[in-house]
């Protein structure tokens, strides 16, 4: 679970640089979005359905104003709950004006804010924030108070460790031992463990993959995604399975556990590119070198490097793809009304990267060290403007995230002086992106 209304990009990069290899390395590549694709089966009539289920067995137990309000009204929700998540998809934009009547969603604990915010007492206490015109607006404000409701209600009453955002982060953020993560894993499942088994079972079924790359970029990703490789392997143990992402090249760098590899089999570090491409020669000829790479030898885990094995520079990193990948099923959110909160959950944004690493390299708590700091390897300015137009030809859309370490005002020039010459691009980065100081 990362984000709901855009995916995750280290899947878009990593498809698009295998596919220049697929015929040399033989290669069939394709990509899934698990995280949307769990969301989706928990959120729709049959899943609210099987949540309803399993609440009705807990009654006689105290529970959470969310999971009691939802047990009162579970009716309406599954009966409205595909209708709203097809409306926060863009799909049906005219049931704004049934959403804003508020007489046709339940309404949970969720809701409180509005009954407390500024416009508290009016008759219309959402009007100082979308006066008498923003009927789009405020019914996307409802429907995602309304979808808050619901993961509360997962949490509360079905999974503890369920959000929207993440899954199971307790079990991984800053983890002396992998205990509690197996315990989790080859414990009973949850009814969110049995669907994302099931999607797996799924996704293998309709893909039979001979390599599964599994991205886990935060702590709330990890157990998932060995939920996942636990899944496949049960399913088809010839499969091998590769994790990597953010969270393993901060978390993992020192890795020593061998139990990690009943679920996985190989563990990459850093830029998944130069890795992966070795690795899948490797799979081929096992006397092909490994690059940053976490094997288990004889009970041991070992990292295995090879220093003639070079990274791949960026002009050579190929265009991101979302092929494969449902965009129209993701759902744009409006949960506070803070602009900038809305800015990263509300519409769908392009990911790319301007240049890889840190012109600056010198903020104090960053460790400058690690190879997505400290290589840093600026795309060319013609073929930033390619990958930018390749990208918006492919999603027909023109907004774009800068997903930098540190956006480099030169690279960023090139962008605004094609703005200039009549390009309608829109594009983001964070302000610390853009001017990071000394100590900060």
């Amino acid at each position: 679970m990362t984000q709901l209304n855009t995916p995750y990009p280290a899947t878009a990069y990593l498809t698009g640089f295998l596919r220049q290899h697929e015929a040399r390395l033989g290669l069939e590549v394709v990509q899934a979005d698990a995280a949307i694709e769990l969301f989706l089966h928990l959120f729709s009539r049959a899943g609210l359905a099987r949540v309803k289920a399993v609440l009705v067995g807990k009654r006689g137990k105290k529970v959470h104003p969310a999971v009691a309000s939802f047990t009162a009204q579970a009716d309406r929700y599954i009966t409205t709950v595909e209708s709203v998540v097809r409306f926060l998809q863009g799909r049906d934009p005219g049931f704004a004006l049934r959403i804003v009547g508020r007489d046709l969603l339940p309404e949970g604990p969720r809701f409180a804010v509005i009954d407390d915010g500024p416009g508290a007492g009016d008759d219309d206490p959402l009007a100082w924030a979308f006066g008498g015109l923003g009927t789009a607006d405020r019914a996307k404000h409802l429907a995602s108070l309304y979808i808050d409701d619901l993961a509360d209600v997962i949490r509360e009453g079905i999974d503890p460790e369920f959000e929207l955002a993440r899954y199971g982060e307790r079990l991984a953020a800053s983890a002396p031992s992998f205990d509690p993560l197996c315990s989790a894993l080859e414990g009973e499942p949850s009814l969110v463990d049995t669907l994302l088994d099931e999607l797996t079972a799924e996704l293998v079924a309709r893909h039979r993959p001979e390599v599964i790359g599994l991205t886990a970029p935060f702590p709330g990703n990890l157990y998932g995604a060995l939920r996942i490789a636990r899944q496949a392997k049960a399913i088809a143990p010839s499969t091998r399975v590769i994790l990597g992402g953010g969270y393993v090249n901060t978390e993992l760098r020192d890795l020593s556990e061998p139990r990690l590899f009943d679920y996985v089999d190989y563990v990459t570090l850093d830029d998944g590119e130069a890795p992966m491409q070795a690795l899948l020669a490797h799979l081929r000829d096992p006397s092909a070198p490994l690059l940053r790479t976490f094997v288990r030898r004889q009970g041991a885990v070992v990292l295995e490097t090879d220093p003639s094995l070079h990274e791949v520079p960026q002009r050579d990193a190929g265009t991101p793809t979302y092929a494969g990948l449902p965009l129209d099923r993701y759902l744009s959110l409006f949960e506070m009304l803070n602009p900038m909160h809305r800015l990263w959950s509300d519409g769908r944004w392009n990911k790319l990267t301007v240049a890889h690493g840190c012109y600056w390299k010198q903020c104090a708590f960053c460790d400058v060290n690690l190879d997505y700091i400290a290589r840093y390897d600026r795309s060319p300015a013609d073929l930033l403007v390619d990958r930018i137009e390749a990208l918006i030809a492919e999603t027909g859309q023109t907004g774009f995230h800068f997903v930098d370490e540190a956006a480099p005002p030169a690279g960023l020039k090139v962008l605004d002086q094609r703005e200039r010459d009549g390009w309608c691009v829109v594009w983001a980065t964070t302000p610390e992106q853009i001017e990071p100081t000394q100590g900060s």
